[in-house]
Order: structure tokens, then C-alpha cells, then sequence
């Protein structure tokens, strides 16, 4: 094994435990929320999953975009077969070690060629539409800071991978061509092949640049790597789990809370002390109505927020932040992942009983906004992963309800109505019908 092999080994070993130290992080903060089983239809799952992760449907409902996203997470997705190529002779100290498969191999690599030009000029224009053009919804409040600087970083990254494996496939198509004995014909570079003429001849330099490039493309797919668990682009590892539990119900139809089914068949039981207190020996835990804080949230919401995008879909729709209200449903999902790094952090450090002085509602999302949403579930339709911002906001309304009695006082007449009148609305139910007896 020579010393350049026994090098990348040992690159390789620390990105694989870097990256793994980073998923079990993100793994412990999702089970921070409250365990719940999802396990029905499971066909229908698999085919959303495919639809929608897999299948990209909903990116082309913006044809642009949609299309701009689809050449960059195919070549996301296929370009890492050469990558594969590239670990295998990184390890083993061959180069393009898969060519014995001949004419298939040249075809490949010409596909990985263009792909790569391709996803090049996609990142480009995405830049261009992030910072030139500045589209409404990337210059929200939202992304200032750290998320506006997180997707330029991710695009720049790109650009820069996709930039070296073109110069990498550049410098070895002529290296071929002048030194066959050190470099044997494999592949075939349609793109790559333009800029043979801006390398230089003596073949000592072409080496040193195919060799530069070839450790800037790895070396950069793993920074990349461990890049990605701290950026919101780790959505491109959770997507698949996040639309296979993707909320099938009905639009609308809201889920029961356990705890008040619970107090419901506590009240039906004749046998039971509605006045009763957990025993202090008891395992018993007082159930929570509502969510205060991440931890009373499900392990879903807190994936939801950990695969969100930032693409600013959901609050493009959003009727009540369109309208300039405080509401924004990818705050929501933002806030909810920043409290979840914040709280796992303590809890990883201190202990599971360790917390801090703070909450989500409160700290990070306020009542403004929990009440702002109309629960039109435009968010979630829009939602290109099937993120559910409404769950969160539904659970932190029925805290603020349920645990605190607080209500907007428009709401507090629409409540007493229905608890005096079984309606809306401010007359009696005798006098429910008298509208048809007008003329």
C-alpha cells in the first residue's frame, strides 16, 4: 500500500466517523418528541415516497425551478457512482479501476460528463436567482444570516465539485493521448474535452492538475459530507423517511390527542376517581395537552422541521404572511429544528431530566403567530418534502388553550357560543331554522 492509499484511508475513516457522530445527533434531537406509530397503508406510503422524494413531483409545480432541481439531484444522486469509482481507486491505488467494462464504461462516464456541466449551470442560475434577482421569497426575514449564507455555501460547493471533476476528466483525456503508458484510454469526455487546449503539454504539470483535482473533488465530497447534517440540505437523506410517514389524513381532519382521549374514558368509567393523583411510587406522568415546548411534540414534527428546505414554498402560499401577518410556516419549521439542536445539546451534555430556562412558544415562535394561521393547510400542500407546519402550530394552539386558557377574544365568543348554543353563532338552536321561513 503506497502513502497516497494509507492517506485516503485515513481521510476516509475520519469522514465516515464524523458523519455518523452527526446523524446520531440529529437522531437523538428527533427523539426528543413524543413517540407515535405510524404504520398504516403502508402501499400508499411507498408510492408517495416514490412520487415525491424519488419522483420529484411536487418541484415541477414551478416548471423553472423544478427543472433546475432535477438536473442537480440526479446529478447528485448519479455522479456518486463515479464516486464510488473514485474511493475504490483511492483505496486500492488504480485509476478508473471499473474501465475493464469497456464500451459501457465510455458511455457512463460521457453521461457523468455532461450531467456534471449540467449541474455546473444549474448552480449557477440558482445563484444568480438568489442573490442578482433576489426572487420574493429568498429575501424574507427568515433566511437572514446563517440560512441565506447555509444555500450559497451548498451552491458554491457544487459548483466547485463539479468544476474540478470537469478539469480532473480534462487533464486525463490528454494524458491519454500523450502518455498512454501512464494513463490508458478510458471514458469518453464530451464536455470535458473542450478544454484540453487551455491545459498545458508537458506532462509532468497535466499529472499534477489531474491529480490536484482528483483530491479536491474527493476530499470536497466529503467536507461536503459532514457539511451537510449542520445545513438544511440534509433534506436530501431525510426526504425519503419524511414522505413515507408524510400525514395521509384528509386535509383538515385533525388527529385526536391522546391525553383527552384519555380524560374522555376516564369520565366514562364509573369506576374511576376523576379527583385521583399519580401515587408517588407510580410511573404514572401527567399528560401534557398541547405542545410548550419541542419535547411535547411528536418525533414527525421535529423530522418535518429537520427535512425543511427553506425553500419559502409553504409561506409563498401562506394567505395570512402574504397578507403581512407574523406567520411564516418556515419560521415555524426553522424555529422548531433550532430548539431541538439547542435543547439535545443540553440534554447530550447534562442528562435527559437536564432543560434549560426556555421554550419554544415563547422563545422562538409567539402567540402572534400560532394565531395568524387560518389552518387553510396551503402550507402543507405546497410543501415539496410533505412537511406539515400546521401540526406544530395545531399543538402549540391547543397548549395555549387547553393549559393556559388563552384565547384571542374573538375566539372566546365563538367558544361560549358553542358551549351555550352548540353553534357559532348567537341565537338559540330553537331558532336554528327560522331562516327558511323568510321570504
Amino acid at each position: 500500500m503506497g502513502l497516497s492509499s494509507f492517506i485516503f484511508i485515513i481521510v476516509l475513516a475520519l469522514t465516515i466517523f464524523f458523519f455518523v457522530r452527526s446523524v446520531r445527533r440529529i437522531a437523538f434531537n428527533i427523539h426528543l418528541g413524543k413517540d407515535i406509530v405510524i404504520d398504516d397503508d403502508k402501499p400508499r406510503r411507498w408510492k408517495t415516497m416514490a412520487k415525491v422524494a424519488l419522483g420529484q413531483s411536487k418541484m415541477t409545480v414551478r416548471p423553472v425551478a423544478g427543472f433546475l432541481h432535477i438536473i442537480v439531484y440526479v446529478g447528485f444522486v448519479l455522479i456518486n457512482i463515479e464516486v464510488l469509482e473514485i474511493i475504490i481507486d483511492g483505496i486500492s491505488g488504480s485509476h478508473r479501476i471499473l474501465s475493464f467494462a469497456g464500451e459501457f464504461y465510455n458511455y457512463l462516464i460521457g453521461f457523468f460528463d455532461i450531467l456534471a456541466f449540467l449541474v455546473l449551470l444549474s448552480c449557477v442560475i440558482f445563484l444568480i436567482r438568489r442573490n442578482i434577482l433576489k426572487i420574493d421569497r429568498f429575501k424574507s426575514p427568515d433566511l437572514k444570516g446563517w440560512p441565506f449564507l447555509d444555500a450559497n455555501v451548498i451552491l458554491l460547493f457544487e459548483i466547485v465539485l463539479m468544476s474540478a471533476i470537469l478539469i480532473m476528466n480534462a487533464s486525463d483525456s490528454k494524458l491519454q493521448i500523450l502518455a498512454p503508458e501512464l494513463y490508458h484510454s478510458a471514458g469518453s469526455f464530451p464536455i470535458s474535452g473542450w478544454l484540453i487546449n487551455l491545459l498545458p503539454e508537458n506532462i509532468d504539470s497535466l499529472i499534477l492538475i489531474e491529480r490536484s483535482m482528483w483530491w479536491v473533488h474527493i476530499i470536497g465530497i466529503f467536507i461536503f459530507l459532514n457539511y451537510v447534517p449542520f445545513s438544511k440540505h440534509f433534506h436530501i437523506l431525510l426526504a425519503f423517511p419524511n414522505t413515507y410517514y408524510s400525514n395521509l389524513r384528509v386535509k383538515g381532519d385533525l388527529n385526536n390527542l391522546v391525553s383527552v382521549t384519555n380524560e374522555v374514558k376516564m369520565m366514562m368509567d364509573p369506576s374511576a376517581d376523576p379527583y385521583a393523583t399519580p401515587a408517588a411510587d407510580s410511573n404514572q406522568v401527567v399528560e401534557k395537552f398541547g405542545a410548550e415546548d419541542v419535547t411535547d411534540l411528536t418525533w414527525k414534527s421535529i423530522m418535518d422541521a429537520y427535512t425543511c428546505t427553506e425553500c419559502g414554498r409553504c409561506s409563498d402560499v401562506c394567505p395570512a404572511n402574504q397578507t403581512g401577518k407574523l406567520l411564516s410556516p418556515r419560521k415555524i419549521m426553522m424555529d422548531v429544528r433550532d430548539r431541538a439542536e439547542e435543547l439535545g445539546a443540553i440534554k447530550r451534555k447534562s442528562g435527559m431530566d437536564s432543560h434549560d430556562d426556555k421554550k419554544l412558544l415563547g422563545d422562538y415562535i409567539l402567540e402572534e403567530e400560532i394565531w395568524a394561521c387560518n389552518t387553510c393547510n396551503a402550507c402543507t400542500e405546497a410543501c415539496p418534502v410533505n412537511n406539515d407546519p400546521l401540526q406544530v402550530i395545531i399543538d402549540i394552539r391547543r397548549y395555549l388553550v387547553m393549559e393556559q386558557s388563552k384565547i384571542p377574544s374573538e375566539l372566546a365568543v365563538t367558544f361560549t357560543n358553542i358551549e351555550n348554543n352548540g353553534a357559532p353563532w348567537q341565537f338559540a338552536p330553537s331558532d336554528r331554522l327560522n331562516w327558511k321561513n323568510e321570504s
